[in-house]
């Protein structure tokens, strides 16, 4: 079998070892993606990847970088058309023109595709983007929707095809690991966009009330950077917090291994709540206790391998960090049952393996 995966998260390498799981598998995966993705103004460049692997990427020209509903890839279909996949799997909402344009090269080239939701919040679109919606529900040969939340949206909105649910991508358990025990101040951290939503102010609140020795690193670029720099001075004078910009995915396992405890207090907005929070299950791979908000899927990732915490409760947050820094055991409990959960549920191996099954799925499905 071999399945075509247009995503333009495959800009990242430490996604590809889906790729490699799958072709583990007996598939002939083939990845698409950008040569980079512009994000909140911000480019993530294509990483390098090593070229030994058993898959192959295909790097294609994205017009309208940046924009996550109108970006598309201009030549996917002359691309499609020699490499002639028996499925075309494409990591991206229904309603995208990316989508739509990638439904029609496969429908014209007579092969079933897959499209994949995360939206976890019921939105209807103006035109042209309910068409392209519709339009890609009745072509599609399945569906995957990231969370419970995502599938229920599907549902609500009209989507009556085979469907599953798969996070987009799982973890490396071979890269992500626990590392071995260091003297250290108890450190908390943060990885990911530095926004109101993701709970900044309330994360930055309850640090403030540990006592010493104990560090807060926060790793990432964002809108409120600026306002944490300004409101975090004297913690930097007293060496107590440290901020990194963006960094490769290979470093982020290294950076992993210098953390007691990883925080993700995400806030739920009108329009937005938490999708799945990836780096928590980074964390639990590493052998890192997390602590999450109850913002969307994150309670559902972390099960009972963390500590949970109300969204927008700063009290306790806090108490959930003051009781891993009083105890290495409970920090140490939570590790296992982390790296546990990890292995288990979200490897990169279990998630290849479910999605492989959707693609036998589809494929005895479609009728041409």
């Amino acid at each position: 079998m071999r399945v075509a995966i247009l995503s333009k998260a495959l800009v990242v390498a430490s996604y590809r070892t889906k790729l490699r799981e799958l072709s583990r598998l007996g598939i002939d995966a083939i990845g698409i993606s950008p040569n980079g993705w512009v994000e909140e103004g911000a480019r993530i460049p294509f990483e390098p990847w090593d070229s030994d692997e058993n898959y192959r990427m295909e790097v294609l020209p994205m017009a309208w970088n940046g924009h996550f509903h109108l970006h598309y890839y201009p030549s996917l279909g002359r691309v499609l058309g020699v490499i002639k996949p028996d499925l075309l799997h494409v990591d991206e909402e229904p309603y995208n023109l990316a989508t739509g344009l990638a439904f029609r090269d496969a429908d014209r080239l007579g092969m079933p595709a897959v499209f994949f939701s995360w939206q976890n919040i019921h939105r209807n679109y103006p035109p042209p983007f309910r068409q392209i919606e519709r339009w890609v529900y009745r072509q599609a040969a399945h569906a995957i929707a990231g969370s419970a939340d995502a599938r229920d949206v599907l549902r609500a909105k009209g989507y009556t095809g085979h469907l599953s649910v798969i996070p987009q991508f799982g973890v490396d358990i071979e890269r992500f690991h626990p590392y071995p025990p260091i003297d250290r101040p108890f450190t908390v951290g943060y990885l990911g966009r530095l926004v109101p939503e993701k709970g900044m102010a309330d994360l930055l609140s309850a640090f403030r009330r540990l006592p010493p020795p104990s560090r807060l690193v926060l790793v990432g670029d964002g809108p409120m950077g600026t306002f944490v720099d300004s409101v975090t001075a004297d913690l930097r004078r007293d060496q107590r917090i440290q901020r990194l910009s963006r960094v490769p995915s290979s470093d982020v396992p290294d950076v992993l291994g210098q953390m007691d405890v990883v925080v993700l207090p995400s806030r739920s907005r009108p329009r937005w709540r938490e999708q799945f929070g990836r780096v928590l299950v980074e964390a639990m791979a590493s052998g890192v206790a997390v602590v999450g908000s109850t913002s969307g899927e994150i309670p559902n990732v972390i099960g009972d391998a963390g500590v949970i915490v109300p969204e927008g409760d700063v009290d306790a947050l806090y108490r959930a960090l003051e009781r891993l820094q009083e105890s290495p055991q409970l920090r140490q409990d939570l590790a296992v049952r982390g790296r546990e959960r990890a292995v288990s549920t979200f490897s990169q191996a279990r998630i290849a393996q479910r999605t492989a099954e959707v693609y036998r799925t589809a494929l005895g499905q479609h009728q041409p």
